[in-house]
Order: structure tokens, then sequence, then C-alpha cells
């Protein structure tokens, strides 16, 4: 039997990786081990409590106020002690996060192959989102393996001189996870959800992305305010836990009618708010695909998206 260690460190990731991981468990073949970073650490534990993924390792990474550089030091010698550990014959890591380039990096130190899920996305600049994009690309340098969401995803690999027969076109294991929880007799626990009536359509809005710190953050924060003045709609503001972006968004929403804010909450709660929404305005990439498959348009709160 041959080991996997299934690495993920955000709750965007640990969604995404949640039916990987079940898959793996369930295999003949395959021991599992599951290593989180806790780069997300509060949102991060909601995800596994949902899906019941008990970690194997926890480098619980997360520190206030941390550098780039700072955070991918720590992943990359926790994770360097951690496969020491486990021995494992291939390490998967997901997307474009600090915790997926630093554990790519570490499993290439030591020599074991990389499974690279959710392979081949590109905005077409290395630095925006940043750092996100830069992650990525790096990912696709050091993975044997190579898991595109899409035929286009698959197009760019090929293009930068991945040969074919190490990409796979697995779909997008954010829709395995979004479907699971979603339902029409859902019951919201938020006080702010289930004071909302329901009768005007629901805008939902998310945005967390460094690109949109500050300035950006308060131009949309802006046009929410013009959008919840002219129109009869509901605005609800999922607000991302980083107390940068919550000041902002406080500073200029407080108070506002029709103007909803709220941590942002666990998963299954803000897909089926996602699932009773009229419109979705983010910066989040998961977020672009997740809401297409329940129908739902998104407005792009970006100036680049892969």
């Amino acid at each position: 039997m041959k080991t996997v260690a299934v690495v993920f460190g955000t709750r965007p990731d640990a969604i995404k990786m949640a039916p990987v991981v079940k898959a793996f468990q369930e295999s003949s073949f395959w021991k599992t081990r599951v290593v989180v970073t806790g780069q997300h650490r509060e949102m991060l534990d909601q995800v596994l409590d949902l899906f019941s993924i008990v970690p194997d390792v926890d480098l619980s990474v997360m520190r206030h106020q941390q550098s780039l550089a700072s955070l991918t030091s720590t992943i990359l010698t926790g994770l360097d002690e951690a496969y020491a550990k486990l021995q494992p014959d291939l390490v998967l890591v997901h997307g474009d996060t600090t915790t997926a380039f630093a554990g790519a990096l570490s499993a290439f130190y030591q020599g074991i192959p990389v499974g690279h899920v959710e392979a081949g996305l590109r905005s077409g600049t290395y630095d925006n989102p940043f750092p996100e994009e830069a992650n990525r690309r790096l990912c696709g340098v050091l993975s044997h393996l190579h898991f595109a969401p899409t035929d286009t995803a698959r197009g760019h690999l090929i293009q930068e001189g991945v040969p074919s027969e190490r990409v796979w076109v697995t779909g997008n294991t954010v829709i395995d996870a979004l479907l699971s929880v979603v339902s029409d007799s859902f019951q919201f626990t938020s006080p702010v959800l289930q004071a909302l009536s329901f009768e005007r359509p629901i805008l939902l809005v998310t945005a967390h992305r460094r690109e949109n710190w500050g300035a950006p953050l308060a131009s949309i924060c802006g046009a929410i305010q013009e959008i919840a003045a002219a129109e009869d709609v509901d605005v609800v503001f999922a607000m991302h836990k980083n107390p940068a972006i919550q000041a902002v968004v406080r500073e200029q929403l407080v108070g506002h009618e029709r103007v909803y804010l709220m941590d942002a909450p666990g998963y299954a709660e803000f897909a089926n708010l996602m699932h009773r929404c009229q419109l979705l305005l983010t910066d989040s990439g998961g977020l672009q695909e997740e809401a297409p498959a329940l129908g739902k348009p998104v407005l792009v709160l970006r100036d680049t998206t892969e």
C-alpha cells in the first residue's frame, strides 16, 4: 500500500480537497494522510468539521500580521519535518495558495512526486492576483502530475511544455463539495440571515484579495451604497475575518438601509445563501466557479481573473 499526503491550509482549498480526501480514504490502494498548515485557522476548522476530516498533521502556522516570507518559510520547514515522518509516495497540493507552493517545494527537496489539483489556470500576468498567480505557476514547475479542471487549463499547461501524458482533465472538485451541502430545505442559523425575508432580490458580496485592500475596497463599498439607495434589493456583505478588511467595510457601510453585514459564515450556510441570492459580487476565484453551477450570475470585482 502506498501513502499519499494531501496538503492544504485555507478554507477554499480545504473545500476543494474534501472530496479528494474522501475518495482516497475509500481506496484500498492508498493510505491517506491529511496534512493541514492552518494558514486560515478558524475558517479552515469549519470545513474540517463539516466534512468530518481529521488531520494527521496540523502545523498551525497562522500568526498575526506575518509576512509572506515568514509564512512561506514556516510552512516549508514544518512540511519538511512532516514529510520526513510520513514518508509519502505522493504529495497532493491544491491551487494557488502559499501552502500549495511551499508544499510542492518541500516535496521537491525530498524527491517526492507532486500532484497539482486545479492545475493550469492562468490570469495572464504574474503579479495579479498576488501572490496566487506566481504560486500556481511555481506549483506547475514542481509537479509531476497535473489535474486540470478544464480543457482550457490543460491547454495552458501543454503550451508551457508540460508533457500531455502528465495532464488529466478532471473537472472541478469544488462542485462536488458544493452540491453535497446545498438544499432547498436548509435552515439558516445566522441571526442576520434569519432576519431576511428573501422577498426582495439578494445581492451577495464578498471581497478579500490583496489587490482590493484599502482604496479599491472603499470604492466597492461606495458602489454598494449607490446600489442599495437606488434599487429595491437587500445587500448581504459576508466579510472576511481579516481586521483590515472589516474596518473598511464597517466604516463605509454600517447603518445603511438594506445593507446587511456579517462575518463570513460556515461553508454550508454560505453555499445555501448563494443558492438563494440573485447576484453574486466577488473577487473570489472559487466563488466564480461555484455560483454558475447554481445558475447564479457573477460580477467579478477584479482587474484580472483566471
